[in-house]
């Protein structure tokens, strides 16, 4: 079995196991999956290679890119496009977030089967957008009234978007009850004691807690698969009816939080924090510019999670039906790396991250680009590299469980 697949199989062996295997077929599937299911790869070789400029300290999502961005419906029931995944995030230098998108970049784009050049092209705006950003000292949000292009498009399209459309996808009635289909490829189902479990404990926070849906009761909960890197991790969906109008139902997410992937190489103080998801929850609410709905941390049998409203799968970007459309691929890159900008300037001077002046500074000193074009560009080469080694090792079976 080669190193990288050993070191793959070491960082998931405390994950839910039968859960992982999905995780596996998922990155099998091209090098922009493995990818995204392999931030520590990146962050290990990173911290190793030495290889970055000089950069202020920024609050970071940790695990940046095309997939990692979305739309969904804040607090105050508008929608919004923003990065939506920190589960990664912690304090770090700016360039280390950037170089892990510019990297995605290249490796996404030869997926979509898009020329290298285009993909130089993209990594140039991204970076002159980035630093546009910066010298402004502005942070954006990008809404329905603000956004421009596809992007708006999407928005309004989402905030057109009914809570029915999601539940006649998730749901399915039996005897004249609404309960979350077990018929869905990612829905699975959890055993009666854990269930019964589960259930008494979003309906205790439902109760006790300033951040539930005021009046509302679970009826019904799965396990659910979302995403790559976090396919392995324990996570819930649940389905609330409200007690005042019976018609009235939400969905709900509650995902386990675990310590940052980033983490074991990056040698900066961090804050302390009460758990992990007391983590994910501040540097979220300090990068985007409106927390989505229902947003809160809950400790379940010992274990921290991140609660939130479900959002809809439909909620990113489709590369694949742009990737023949330069000028939305363009607004889209463009509006990434407003956002990223955005972020790191919304979120400046807490708790050890850069002061605007500081960001700005950066922001007019572009000499740091090509070494970043240079690095991810390799890089992405070593990710197609480390693929193939993985997919080699997987189609041999090297990644199936012992009592599969």
């Amino acid at each position: 079995m080669h190193q990288v697949s050993e070191r793959i199989k070491e960082f998931n062996a405390d994950f839910l196991q039968h859960m992982v295997k999905l995780k596996y077929e998922a990155m099998s599937e091209n090098a922009f999956r493995f990818y995204r299911g392999t931030c520590h790869l990146y962050y290990q070789d990173l911290s190793q290679a030495n290889a970055m400029p000089p950069s202020p300290l920024t609050w970071t999502c940790g695990d940046l890119h095309i997939e990692n961005y979305g739309s969904y419906k804040g607090d105050n029931r508008l929608v919004y496009f923003d990065m939506n995944d920190f589960d990664e995030g912690l304090l770090a230098p700016a360039t280390w977030e950037i170089s892990r998108m510019l990297t995605c970049i290249f490796v996404a784009f030869e997926s979509l089967k898009i020329s290298e050049n285009e993909a130089e092209r993209m990594v140039q705006l991204f970076l002159k957008n980035y630093s546009s950003t910066l010298k402004k000292g502005k942070a954006i949000s990008l809404e329905p009234r603000t956004a421009k292009g596809i992007v708006c498009a999407f928005l309004e399209k989402e905030a057109n978007r009914k809570i029915k459309e999601l539940l006649d996808k998730r749901t399915v009635t039996k005897k004249g009850k609404l309960l979350l289909s077990l018929d869905h490829a990612r829905h699975f189902e959890i055993e009666k004691p854990l269930k019964a479990e589960l259930l008494y404990h979003i309906n205790e926070w439902i109760a006790n807690s300033s951040d539930g849906p005021y009046n509302f009761k679970a009826l019904d909960a799965i396990f659910r698969l979302a995403g790559t890197g976090s396919v392995g991790v324990k996570r819930y969906m649940f389905l609330l009816r409200s007690q005042k109008d019976k018609k009235k139902y939400l969905l709900l997410d509650m995902k386990q939080a675990r310590t940052s992937s980033v983490q074991p190489y990056i040698h900066i103080q961090q804050p302390h924090w009460e758990t992990e998801a007391d983590r994910v929850l501040a540097i979220q609410q300090r990068m985007q510019n409106v927390s989505p709905a229902l947003l809160s941390v809950s400790i379940f049998k010992d274990e921290a999670y991140v609660i939130q409203e479900m959002q809809p799968t439909e909620d990113k970007i489709d590369f694949n039906l742009i990737k023949k459309r330069y000028r939305d691929i363009y607004q889209v890159i463009d509006d990434m790396a407003t956002l990223s900008a955005s972020a790191q300037l919304r979120s400046g001077g807490r708790q050890g991250s850069a002061m605007a002046d500081e960001l700005i500074a950066f922001g007019y000193n572009t000499q740091w680009h090509d070494a970043l074009i240079a690095y991810s560009k390799n890089y992405a080469k070593q990710v197609k590299k480390d693929y193939k080694q993985f997919l080699s090792d997987y189609k041999k079976g090297a990644f199936k469980n012992r009592d599969s």
